[in-house]
């Protein structure tokens, strides 16, 4: 089994602190997100291995489209995994833009569908269903893209949310770009089960996250199908234990109690059952944020989304993407504060652990990373 790493494009600005807000709150780094930045984080995702970079949708970054995009012409081989909202863009036009981006980028076009989680984001945008209306309509959505990109015929297609009348793309997308899809509810698991390619969860403990699989795969086969598996996290991996845990809690005294307090009282008011478990991990507070062996829920307290990082030695964070690795999960998609150097942390000290032990193989045609990077030095254990 090869596992695929890929890493995270904060196109709202970076830090070498936790930054709060996020998923529907406001938020930016003393890093800005300027194209310049933007261009040395993918250099550094490509440099180090990573497969693609996962660019986020929200009222709280930048368009992830246009963003990435800008940075087709600037990288060689890293592919770019874009998050979008159903709902706010027409399928046919959503389909259209997929085709275009395949063609230009020379295929290096992944999607991450977001249903959306918060409601005053989503109005915000003009969309006022519920969630429940907003997952029906994620699946008509998907139903039409795909319809598209595989049709030489025009379609037409009349459902609850959505309709289409004789649509047919001129560039079909080559290849298909993989749709990545997330969602902890109810109503999230029978799309996932029918359009996605790959299922992602947040970083929970083994077991969670094995039973959340176990659920998803029934799904998927009830509809004769076999998805994928990824878990999105965060890194803080050093040459020891004690260096990444100092770390830790470097990043935790950083934190401003009142942002704990101001995020916390936001995600509260969120829709997305993976936000709810995610608070629930830490529960707001700072004493007990170790969950499992080298997990920790510490950017939870003021991080929207994804709230927990494995924490520990390249040797200790390789075992413990292992154990998830034996669940079934084969895409990671990471990321690290700040997100240029991490990358480098994680590149230079993990993935040749993985790499020996036949785990990983760096993408075809992707550059070796330089040797004469500070930031970390690879393991040869």
């Amino acid at each position: 089994m090869s596992l695929s790493f890929h890493w995270f494009l904060p196109t709202y600005g970076d830090s070498r602190g936790l930054m709060a807000g996020g998923h529907g709150t406001s938020m930016s780094g003393d890093r800005p997100a300027s194209l310049r930045y933007l261009n040395q984080i993918a250099g550094a995702a490509e440099e180090n291995g990573f497969e693609a970079v996962l660019t986020p949708t929200g009222a709280w970054c930048e368009d992830a489209w246009l963003a990435t995009a800008m940075l087709v012409e600037t990288t060689e081989t890293l592919k770019f995994l874009v998050a979008f909202r159903p709902g706010l863009v027409s399928p046919t036009l959503a389909a259209q833009m997929a085709g275009t981006y395949q063609r230009h980028s020379r295929g290096r076009l992944l999607l991450n569908v977001v249903t959306g989680g918060e409601p005053h984001e989503q109005q915000a945008f003009g969309d006022f269903l519920d969630k429940e209306q907003r997952y029906e309509r994620t699946g008509e959505f998907l139903h039409i893209v795909r319809a598209l990109w595989e049709s030489r015929e025009p379609i037409s297609f009349d459902g609850k949310h959505l309709q289409v009348r004789g649509a047919l793309l001129n560039n079909h997308p080559d290849p298909v770009p993989p749709v990545f899809f997330g969602g902890s509810s109810a109503a999230a698991g029978p799309v996932a089960a029918q359009y996605a390619d790959t299922y992602l969860t947040w970083g929970e403990p083994l077991v969670a996250v094995g039973k959340k699989l176990e659920w998803i795969r029934g799904l998927a086969a009830e509809r004769n199908r076999t998805l994928d598996y990824g878990i999105r996290l965060h890194v803080i991996t050093r040459d020891t234990s004690e260096a990444a845990w100092a770390e830790a809690d470097r990043l935790l005294q950083g934190i401003d109690p009142a942002d704990i307090e101001r995020v916390q009282a936001n995600l509260a008011q969120s829709e997305s059952e993976g936000q709810r478990r995610m608070l629930e991990l830490h529960g707001g507070r700072t004493d007990r944020l170790e969950i499992a062996p080298n997990l920790w829920a510490g950017v939870g307290l003021v991080r929207g989304g994804a709230g927990t990082a494995l924490v520990g030695s390249h040797e200790e964070v390789a075992e413990r993407l292992i154990e998830y690795s034996r669940l079934g999960l084969t895409h990671f998609i990471l990321s690290g504060y700040p997100h240029v150097e991490e990358a480098y942390w994680f590149g230079e000290g993990v993935l040749p652990i993985l790499e020996k032990k036949g785990l990983w193989r760096r993408p075809v045609d992707r550059p070796v990373a330089s040797t004469g990077t500070p930031f970390a030095t690879a393991s040869t254990s």
